[in-house]
């Protein structure tokens, strides 16, 4: 592939990062926190998408998001919530909260990031939910939490083809879950000038290798994006139209370069990908006309006729479909967003 799919879209959704609190507990505790909507204007103001990730630095715990079976966690293991869904981390599995911490009260509270201590809440372990009778869980636990920021509008191919739940155990043929776990306990603990910028930088190198791990184990059966990008076929079209997205690029020209006739390669973009292949390119230079829009000073009529679009009328009503109102006035809430 001569083209780096998967960064070029990292980029282009602006992959940011924050690292709020180092959660320490003992004893029967849990934790129950909100949604990323809930904090999203807290933790990063005017971004589309909030996933929430956890690094356990320390002993073990439980996560449950509803409606799925609680998972049990150990020390190096990753987990991503690509949705941002509330969630409850545990000493236990099918803990629940007889009253809710206010977290974004905490996070006014503290300079992030913070430390958050919960000891001793007695609780019954109920076998039903996966708890063994009689099993002590008290254990020491601590975790990182942190939040990845992403634009979700107009186009994102990543976010759908995320699990609702990502879970990476540390010796699943990664590394970056021990070692940021190790580098995270030593900057939290010792507030050195600069800590908080290099957790956030090592924290989207571990959003990135977490989802190329995710990549690696795909099975032969998955679909998505992800799994399109893995493919040779549709692999080498997206590339193709990443790599130079203004072309006027064609089915039929894509499957020749590809090596496929235009009726295969169409029904195999859309058994993978979900569209097909124009529809994509439409709609990937629909997020990169938005980024120029938010970084540019160029006219909308400029930014419609490079990305395809043969007046500003047209690029207008295709905005406005994708992002809910006209580029122009969008260009100016982004403005607003930044100078709050």
């Amino acid at each position: 592939m001569s083209q780096d799919t998967l960064s070029d879209v990292l980029r282009t959704v602006r992959l940011r990062s924050a690292l709020f609190f180092d959660l320490s507990c003992a004893g029967k505790w849990l934790a129950d926190a909100p949604g990323g909507a809930e904090v999203a204007a807290m933790v990063m103001p005017g971004v589309d998408q909030v996933i929430d990730f956890q690094v356990v630095t320390r002993g073990e715990c439980w996560i449950a998001v509803q409606g799925e079976p609680p998972l049990r966690l150990g020390r190096g293991d990753i987990v991503i919530l690509s949705q941002g869904d509330p969630h409850v981390v545990s000493s236990a599995p099918g803990m629940r909260a007889s009253e809710r911490v206010d977290w974004i009260e905490q996070m006014k509270m503290h300079n992030r990031p913070f430390r958050v201590a919960q000891q001793g809440m007695a609780m019954p372990v109920p076998p039903s939910c996966g708890g063994e009778p009689g099993k002590d869980y008290e254990v020491e636990t601590s975790l990182v939490c942190g939040f990845i920021g992403c634009d979700k509008r107009p186009f994102n191919p990543l976010l759908a083809t995320l699990p609702r739940l990502l879970h990476l155990p540390a010796g699943d043929g990664g590394h970056w879950g021990t070692q940021f776990a190790q580098m995270a306990a030593t900057e939290t603990g010792s507030r050195r000038p600069g800590s908080e910028a290099l957790l956030e930088r090592m924290s989207e190198m571990l959003f990135v290798d977490a989802i190329r791990r995710h990549i690696d184990g795909l099975s032969e059966q998955s679909t998505g994006w992800l799994a399109g990008l893995r493919d040779r076929f549709v692999g080498r079209a997206l590339a193709l139209m990443h790599e130079n997205p203004s072309a006027d690029w064609s089915i039929d020209e894509l499957g020749h370069h590809v090596g496929l006739s235009r009726s295969a390669l169409h029904e195999r973009f859309v058994a993978l990908v979900g569209l097909p292949p124009i529809q994509y390119l439409a709609q990937w230079r629909m997020q990169l006309a938005a980024r120029m829009l938010r970084e540019s000073q160029a006219s909308v009529l400029s930014i419609a006729l490079r990305h395809g679009y043969d007046s500003e009328a047209a690029f207008g009503r295709a905005f406005k479909r994708l992002v809910g109102m006209p580029p122009a006035a969008w260009r100016r809430k982004q403005g607003q967003q930044v100078a709050a």
